[in-house]
């Protein structure tokens, strides 16, 4: 029976890794930091299907997907799953309590999101926030209206790159500099006229994910230099882990694995004294990393 790999979760406030069995369910993997990762990628990558409430629904026709894409399922699995979606608004009567967010990722990086409030912070850990805090709670629209609100008078985005997130990881100040950015900004929007009257403003308590992330221990180690650019047939990973953020892995040596890219593959164990064989990006700066994002929230 092949596992497919489902890429990152966040399960509490530690990574775990995904996999998927047909007719066998779910199940994770806790990797820890100081860990020693080796895996190499068999076959083909698989469409892993539609997710949707709490169960999946397998690619009918067993599709086959690139490499390179960040996602793990063919055009048709794709539009399904977006056909009824609160990220893509294909979804808007959903009766649950929402929340909006503000998210910090690095100096003058910071964005405002919503979450469905059954998911806590997890949407948080899955996006690599350093730092964030509530703003408020309510009905789907009314959070979506204040998202809106927040975004034109404060000029911050809904979306910031991965690239620009990896950019900045290893150069960020210390948490009070964090928290004191988060903090100002909510002053910012708690004080706006025109929040909608079934939102519950939500006083400031910023949380901090650098411990939680391993960034703790990564004094002396080399700054991320480098991204896996795709997953290859035959192809290995091999490192020590320490930290994880968002959907990325963190390796001693500099390299981040986007687990993005491990979904749809069967990852097995390499042969002894195997080296990573993949494709690797240099992670470019902070400036010159692009704006734009694939997913809201």
């Amino acid at each position: 029976m092949t596992w497919w790999c489902t890429g990152i979760r966040w399960k509490g406030s530690a990574p775990v890794i995904g996999w998927y069995g047909q007719g066998r369910g779910e199940r994770v993997s806790a990797p820890a930091y100081g860990q020693r990762l080796a895996f190499v990628a068999r076959g083909e990558r698989h469409c892993l299907g539609v997710w949707r409430a709490g169960r999946r629904t397998p690619c009918p026709v067993s599709a086959t997907v690139p490499g390179r894409g960040g996602s793990a399922q063919c055009p048709e699995c794709a539009r399904l799953d977006r056909s009824f979606s609160v990220a893509a608004d294909t979804n808007a009567a959903d009766p649950r309590t929402y929340r909006v967010y503000l998210a910090w990722f690095g100096p003058g990086m910071v964005k405002v999101g919503i979450t469905a409030e059954e998911r806590g912070s997890a949407r948080l850990l899955e996006q690599g926030a350093m730092a964030w805090t509530w703003l408020g709670r309510g009905p789907l629209m009314a959070t979506r209206r204040t998202e809106e609100l927040l975004r034109a008078a404060l000029g911050v985005p809904d979306r910031i790159a991965y690239a620009r997130k990896r950019a900045v990881r290893a150069h960020l100040p210390e948490a009070p500099e964090r928290a004191q950015e988060v903090a100002e900004l909510h002053g910012r929007a708690t004080a706006l006229a025109g929040w909608p009257e079934s939102l519950e403003r939500l006083g400031c308590e910023v949380t901090d994910h650098a411990a939680v992330f391993g960034m703790d221990g990564w004094a002396g180690l080399p700054a991320p230099d480098r991204v896996v650019a795709e997953m290859v047939a035959d192809r290995a990973v091999v490192g020590r882990l320490v930290g994880a953020a968002g959907p990325d892995l963190h390796f001693e040596d500099g390299l981040v694995v986007d687990t993005r890219l491990l979904a749809g593959w069967e990852l097995a164990a390499p042969g002894e004294g195997a080296v990573t064989s993949v494709p690797v990006a240099q992670i470019p700066s902070a400036a010159a990393a692009p704006a734009e994002q694939d997913g809201l929230f």
